[in-house]
């Protein structure tokens, strides 16, 4: 990996710490010198002046749930690109959703990003987002939460070891306004419970990002595998969620609701690729489903992103059936052609061919029928796929 560069000013910074200690006696020559700073610690006073100097994008107004609400219809999508088409959002406002899930990829701030630890193109992606008509409209009238992906974390596929993590963490919590809670901590997940006893709706967005640990990948070849460059990894010390947000994940499952909805930036039930997901972590993707197995009594889904393509997913474990519902993308498609997505990855937890064309989701909540309904819609919002769950 090149050296990644930073400013003079940067640079002054890093300093810092260090010149702070230089009445102290130098050690012997050759002799070890620790450092016990991590670079979070050490880009620290470079950011806080950054914080003062630079203007911080903002999504713009948006409406509040009310706590009280009774929640019946859900929409969400992920893999917006800030500079492509926002047709979607008045797809979407039609539906008439109570609240919207940005579940990733909400912006693509790593495109011509040269390395710099301001994250210029990032923040440069979320101002040209929040200048779209189209999007602050919609958001100045349906409540919205948001969790990240790689795109809007910062680099392609990062994890933990991404050393501008909170500075993207920084611009990610500003441009969405986030809660005091997800400010308090490190990382941007969260929960909310909405709606009456009998009638409550827990939305649990993920972190899948700033602890995940670094992905195995698959021995260089001349000919790059079709599904991706990944292998599954069973080392105990890997994680995805890291031991304070799975603590906390613990601790929402045990919480009383009547339904759970379950939000991971990439895809939780398929083993059949080797692009990112949480088959790149086996343990850790049991360890998801053994806690949604352990939850307080309640029905369940998962929602997902990503994969710029569609579907709907099941699987079975510890007697009960487990469902998921990816979507993606909003309006960054690379592939039109839906039976040809489908052919090139077949895949046995698939309940549905694999949608490429432009996407958003619902969530429909039948509080008499005690269902849930799952629905992929194009961007002229048709249905593609459609699954009904009981619970």
């Amino acid at each position: 990996m090149r050296l990644i560069p930073l400013a003079a000013t940067a640079l002054a910074a890093l300093a810092a710490p260090l010149a702070a200690h230089d009445d102290e006696p130098a050690p012997a020559r050759g002799a070890p010198v620790a450092v016990s700073l991590t670079p979070d610690q050490l880009l620290e006073p470079y950011y806080a002046m950054l914080r003062q100097q630079v203007a911080m994008p903002e999504a713009g107004p948006n409406p509040a749930l009310a706590p009280a609400t009774t929640l019946t219809r859900i929409a969400f999508g992920s893999c917006n690109h800030q500079n492509a088409s926002q047709h979607m959002w008045a797809q979407i406002a039609a539906q008439n959703p109570q609240l919207f899930l940005m579940i990733g990829d909400n912006v693509y701030g790593d495109s011509g990003w040269d390395g710099d630890a301001g994250l210029e193109s990032l923040r440069a992606s979320y101002a040209l987002q929040a200048s779209h008509p189209e999007f602050t409209g919609f958001r100045a009238k349906v409540p919205m939460l948001a969790t990240w992906d790689d795109h809007d974390f910062g680099l392609n596929d990062a994890g933990a070891s991404f050393p501008f993590r909170r500075w993207a963490e920084d611009l990610f919590e500003t441009f969405w306004n986030s809660s005091d809670a997800v400010r308090a901590r490190p990382g941007v997940y969260e929960s909310t419970i909405t709606g009456p006893e009998g009638k409550r709706v827990q939305v649990i967005l993920l972190d899948t990002r700033f602890f995940r640990s670094d992905l195995k990948r698959m021995p260089w070849s001349k000919e790059r595998p079709p599904l991706g460059g990944y292998l599954p990894e069973d080392d105990l010390d890997k994680t995805v969620l890291g031991e304070a947000q799975w603590a906390w994940l613990e601790q929402e499952l045990a919480k009383p609701a009547d339904v759970r909805i379950v939000v991971s930036s990439t895809q939780v039930i398929t083993t059949a690729h080797q692009y990112e997901g949480w088959t790149n972590f086996p343990v850790e993707r049991a360890r998801l489903l053994d806690a949604l197995s352990r939850r307080e009594a309640s029905g369940v889904v998962l929602l997902s992103g990503d994969r710029h393509a569609g579907g709907v997913y099941s699987t079975r474990y510890k007697d009960e059936t487990l469902w998921e519902l990816t979507s993606s993308s909003l309006n960054l498609s690379f592939e039109s052609d839906n039976d040809r997505s489908t052919a090139r990855e077949p895949d046995p937890a698939r309940v549905s061919k694999f949608f490429s064309e432009e996407n958003y989701g619902l969530v429909d909540i039948d509080w008499k029928a005690k269902r849930v309904t799952l629905t992929l819609k194009s961007n002229q919002s048709a249905t593609l796929a459609e699954q009904t769950v009981s619970w």
